[in-house]
């Protein structure tokens, strides 16, 4: 059996990743790009999420399997409360905005917050100027996406899921740096082990 804050033999790393942002920037469209085969739906195909769902993909990291546990979060002012209360226990968020959307962009500042006083200040965190595919429509520079990354210490991309650009390198540098933490960051955290179907406390170590 393994000790406190090891992990069994065998057993994936299980990491909680939370979707973050406004309604209809594109959340769900960017985590099935990245957890499911094939091509895309048309967009407009996804409805706007409604409270909270879940996708799970497993991956090879620094040599080590880890088991992503992605929250697509809603973006609705009525379900805030909600959403943000699945905020604690994260080991990373993707906080996204429109490139087409300038509110989405001016509330980036209040979900940091939200982040911050919900998780913690040092959880990681990757920037995302969704739907880049779209160039004709967008009112966000890219410039402007660097400088708000900048100033937050967090990495910046400008992403598109119906092009599938830059999706898995997002994933790929927000679930690194996690993995390049002190291991008590992974420590002592919450996160539903989906094959029970109950909350238990996982305690890793790498």
């Amino acid at each position: 059996m393994a000790g406190p804050g090891q992990r069994a033999a065998g057993k994936p790393l299980l990491l909680k990743i939370v979707m973050a942002g406004e309604s209809c920037v594109g959340k769900t469209s960017v985590v099935r790009r990245y957890t499911e085969p094939g091509p895309p739906a048309r967009r407009g195909a996804y409805i706007a999420t409604v409270g909270i769902d879940f996708k799970v993909k497993t991956i090879t990291c620094n040599d080590t399997t880890v088991k992503l546990q992605i929250w697509d979060t809603a973006g609705q002012e009525q379900f805030h409360t909600l959403c943000t209360s699945y905020f604690r226990g994260a080991h990373g968020f993707v906080l996204v905005y429109d490139i087409t959307n300038l509110d989405s962009f001016q509330g980036i500042t209040n979900w940091i917050k939200d982040i911050h006083e919900k998780a913690n200040d040092e959880v990681d965190i990757v920037l995302l100027g969704n739907k880049c595919d779209k160039d004709m429509e967008r009112v966000i520079s890219k410039r402007s996406g660097e400088k708000l990354a900048w100033e937050y210490g967090v990495p910046f991309f400008e992403t598109s899921a119906t092009d599938n650009i830059n999706i898995d390198d997002a994933f790929s540098v927000l679930t690194k740096q996690i993995l390049n933490k002190n291991s008590s960051v992974l420590n002592d955290l919450d996160v539903v082990d989906l094959n029970e179907s109950k909350t238990k406390k996982t305690c890793c170590r790498l």
